[in-house]
């Protein structure tokens, strides 16, 4: 892992985040999305200080994480939600864990105070990597939605800093 890099995500990453994006919904248990966005749509939607992507040193992108505010209300202004994605090529290489850490420190140096995401129950492999960063499991919501013709339950995970209060 030391030769892999975390840095902000730029315009020129555009092209890999996408499609990195498109492979993670391709495989069917990452999201309710079956396309991913224009890069216009996912710039609107994501908190521009808090898209990171992780690559082998000056090579390709093999993974971003992003948070997109969970309400517009003032109260809610700490609280985010978060997606990582990382190239099927890259897995088990410690990438997504790389960027949550960072996207951890980010967040937290910004004052936000917790972090969340829904992560499909058939997700073993996202849901051990949030426990293992201080996830903790708030509940699922059952049958939530259709996915590709069938009803999907969504495991509830968040993250309360521990220094933002």
């Amino acid at each position: 892992m030391a030769d892999i890099t975390v840095r902000p995500m730029t315009v020129d990453d555009a092209g890999r985040v996408r499609a990195i994006y498109q492979a993670g919904l391709d495989g069917g248990d990452a999201s309710f999305e079956t396309a991913a966005p224009s890069w216009a749509a996912f710039d609107a939607s994501r908190l521009s200080g808090h898209r990171l992507v992780a690559a082998d040193g000056d090579g390709p992108v093999l993974g971003w994480i992003a948070v997109s505010p969970t309400s517009t209300r003032a109260v809610y202004a700490g609280v985010v939600e978060h997606s990582v994605y990382v190239d099927p090529a890259a897995r088990g290489r410690g990438v997504a864990r790389l960027l949550l850490d960072a996207l951890i420190r980010s967040t937290e140096a910004a004052g936000i105070w917790t972090i969340q995401s829904g992560v499909f129950p058939e997700n073993a492999a996202s849901l051990a990597l949030h426990q293992r960063a201080g996830f903790r499991v708030l509940g699922v919501r059952e049958r939530v939605g259709r996915h590709h013709g069938r009803w999907r339950d969504v495991v509830l995970l968040e993250r309360r800093s521990a220094v933002v209060n």
